[in-house]
């Protein structure tokens, strides 16, 4: 029998994610998986970041997580999407070689101290009493745990469905995992079901490349960790065709033939991933619909045809492909599939998911009703940093909304729950402005290394950073200009107006850094990418400043915190509803209460003067 602090069940990016966050916060911990040679494998598309999700890898990495840095060591087309907006909403992303992505988080793993990798099935839990203290593998050894993340994903109860034909599947060619969602449904959760889905691969070497537009590489590549420095692996271009009128006259021919259309599936899909089929009847009067074709790797002939995910038979997406520009000889090597699957309502989650009602027990990734690899990795950190505090006594943490997209996603799901698959966008983010991608590890290192997840490497370089945009910054301060020295190196401005440091003119459109170092000559001894990032924070600062009004606001309310066992029966004048949404949900503080679907301030002057009577009693 072995003893480990942490256990995570699952080596997909949730897992691998919790395991490493575990392992680095010293805690002794076990990852175990079905097979080893599936630990970091990309099951859909071989991508990582975008927009809000990009955001996420970046704060991963800001915390020392390993995403980041095994997408750069991969990544075969880096693109920045929204370039020609402002750095807010831009996003991170790079096209990844499956195999290699897949090969660089093996070693990782495999080299990360206090972590073992165990190659088991688990079949169940072992209980002391209500709480989860190890698990139990299908050899019926037992591996014991102070806590145990559950990461899962697409296997609780996976059905694979092509067409009519349905089978159990947590993803092609793997089985999947019914004993632990029995053992699931003993704990009395409250379980849905949703849904997701991948198109078809397609042979490269059977695609007509010559007539398609082509989409190449950022010649100025936006890295994800804030460790790496260059671009190991060669660069590729993408593919685009597109969809037409006859695309879409097969599928509408054979709609009944889905397995979505067809009545055999009932969980909710993602609405901003739909599948081929969903596009034709949801956006009819479309004509086309835009199709990338992404190399899955660099000595791999295997294309990922981003933007028609089916469930459509076979014979079906042969037709419908061979319609498109450029495919008319194209052979499918993997048809596309939907899966359906079981997940936990994250609200019976508190917000270091761990679950309310298990003590011992945290879940990540697919089986909180997330989709994508970067939600799955960003909760996995939030687990196994949280487990392994749980581990050592130590309180948990907790990622504010105004602190990081990571806050944000963990609010979202443990206090409004999910209708459908949860995505990140830029837009769930109400401080969006302040938490940016490129300030990633401006607000988030700093905790990473007082929380003890930080390496030394790290924190040297973040600190000769900070040290550099500090003294930057000072020197962009230390002078105020009037508008006509400002004006006499070629910067317009009104004439009429007061005095402004040369950060402050990096705010304004067009000016350049060559026009404020004939302002500042000292600045010009600085990186330029310190400088880059001095000119964002200049940018946005008018705007933080004000929006630090309400961040204020929301950390005065968060500092109310409401007791666990705090009746909500007991409030007079409080909603059916209001008090049924409270009691599931079980706010951790007043803020949280605040964002609960059908929240009104009436009902929030409630539950606040209930818990001041109760402090005034307890007094």
């Amino acid at each position: 029998m072995k003893h480990f602090d942490v256990v995570v069940i699952g080596g997909g990016h949730a897992g691998t994610e919790a395991a490493h966050a575990a392992a680095r916060m010293g805690a002794r911990t076990a990852l175990v998986t079905m097979k080893q040679t599936d630990i970091g494998v990309m099951s859909c598309n071989p991508a990582i970041g975008g927009l809000g999700k990009g955001h996420l890898v970046r704060e991963i990495d800001a915390m020392d997580g390993v995403m980041g840095r095994v997408a750069d060591a991969s990544g075969i087309q880096f693109r920045l999407l929204n370039r020609r907006k402002g750095p807010a909403v831009q996003g991170p992303r790079t096209q990844s070689d499956r195999a290699i992505y897949q090969q660089a988080m093996l070693q990782i793993m495999l080299n990360t101290a206090n972590l073992e990798l165990i190659e088991a099935e688990v079949t169940d839990f072992v209980m002391e009493g209500q709480r989860v203290a190890g698990v139990r593998l299908k050899d019926q050894s037992e591996v014991l745990a102070k806590a145990v993340i559950l990461t899962t994903g697409t296997f609780l109860r996976g059905v694979i469905h092509i067409g009519d034909t349905s089978y159990s599947g947590g993803r092609m060619g793997d089985d999947a995992s019914v004993s632990l969602a029995d053992r699931i449904d003993g704990f009395g959760l409250p379980l849905g079901r949703l849904k997701t889905g991948t198109p078809p691969r397609l042979d490269g070497r059977t695609i007509n490349w010559d007539i398609l537009e082509r989409q190449c590489a950022d010649e100025n590549p936006s890295l994800f960790s804030f460790l790496s420095d260059k671009v190991p692996m060669p660069q590729v271009a993408c593919g685009i065709t597109h969809t037409n009128a006859q695309t879409h006259d097969i599928i509408r021919k054979n709609l009944e033939r889905s397995a979505m259309y067809g009545g055999h599936i009932e969980g909710v899909g993602p609405r901003y991933c739909p599948s081929i089929e969903d596009k034709v009847v949801r956006f009819a009067d479309k004509d086309s619909h835009q199709v990338f074709l992404e190399p899955e790797g660099l000595n791999d002939h295997t294309i990922y045809p981003n933007g028609i995910s089916t469930s459509l038979p076979a014979d079906i997406q042969v037709e419908y492909v061979q319609s498109m520009a450029g495919l008319e000889e194209a052979r499918i090597l993997q048809p596309g599939y939907a899966i359906e699957y079981d997940y936990v309502d994250p609200r019976a989650l508190s917000a270091d998911l761990s679950v309310m009602d298990v003590p011992g027990l945290f879940l990540a990734g697919q089986i909180n009703g997330t989709t994508g690899y970067e939600e799955a990795a960003a909760q996995g950190l939030v687990a196994g940093l949280n487990a392994a505090r749980m581990a050592s006594g130590d309180e948990p943490l907790h990622f504010r909304r105004d602190q990081s997209y990571i806050g944000v996603m963990i609010d979202d799901l443990t206090t409004r729950g999910v209708a459908e698959p949860y995505r990140m966008f830029t837009s769930r983010a109400e401080f969006r402005l302040s938490l940016r991608a490129d300030n990633a590890d401006q607000r988030l290192t700093q905790l990473g290394r007082d929380i003890g997840c930080v390496s030394d490497e790290r924190m040297a370089s973040f600190s000769k950073k900070r040290d550099l945009l500090d003294r930057a910054r000072g020197e962009l301060e230390k002078t105020e200009f009037t508008p006509k020295q400002i004006a006499s190196h070629g910067i317009r401005i009104n004439q009429v107006g007061t005095k402004r440091t040369a950060f402050q003119l990096l705010a304004f459109p067009d000016v350049t850094f060559d026009q404020i170092s004939d302002l500042v000559p000292e600045a010009s001894s600085f990186p330029e990418g310190i400088l880059e990032q001095v000119g964002r924070d200049a940018l946005y600062a008018n705007y933080i400043a004000r929006q630090q009004k309400d961040v204020e606001k929301l950390r005065k309310d968060e500092q109310l915190k409401i007791p666990s066992e705090f009746d909500y029966l007991a409030i007079s004048g409080l909603s059916a509803e209001l008090t049924n949404k409270l009691t599931q949900v079980r706010p951790s503080d007043l803020a949280q209460a605040a964002r609960i679907d059908g929240m009104t301030p009436a009902a929030l002057a409630l539950v606040l003067g209930r818990i001041r009577f109760l402090q005034k009693k307890s007094a």
